[in-house]
């Protein structure tokens, strides 16, 4: 089964995979710590609210953006571990735990009534054209990706 916040259920269940975590939860894999990570998706929401515009790329990335969408979709597997990242989506700073996961919370919250309101880009740098659906599916597993990498 594909899981997206096209369903209303798995926003619940990643709000409480996120409520699990502590600042001493540890990654399996990558350089972000837990702070850092809940940063980081928080900004990859903001994209999808029109907060945080990312820059063109190189037609070849955005051919390797589209075909990745589509396998994702087809095989429903997930994000690729160390996968390469917007320079502006990086958080590599300290950062505190509770503002972070507070911030994430809200963001989500956010992206949920921008889900109900349909006020979601019908475009993505990487990605290409999105629909309402692609962000969700997209969303939901970029989150899945990072909670995973944090045991959860």
């Amino acid at each position: 089964m594909k899981k997206s916040f096209n369903n209303p259920i798995y926003f619940e269940e990643i709000i409480d995979r996120i409520s699990k975590l502590s600042e001493n939860s540890q990654g399996k894999w990558g350089k972000m710590n837990v702070c850092q990570m809940f940063r980081h998706c928080d900004l990859v929401l903001q994209v999808a609210l029109k907060r945080v515009e990312l820059p063109r790329i190189n037609p070849f990335f955005r051919v390797i953006g589209i075909v990745t969408k589509i396998e994702m979709y087809v095989f429903n597997n997930g994000i690729p571990r160390n996968m390469p990242t917007f320079q502006k989506l990086i958080v590599n700073f300290e950062c505190d735990f509770d503002e972070s996961k507070t911030n994430l919370l809200k963001t989500l919250e956010e992206f949920r009534k921008a889900c109900i309101h349909k006020e979601l880009p019908d475009h993505h740098r990487l990605f290409g054209n999105m629909t309402e659906k692609d962000w969700k599916f997209l969303e939901y597993k970029h989150l899945d990706h990072h909670l995973k990498q944090f045991n959860v």
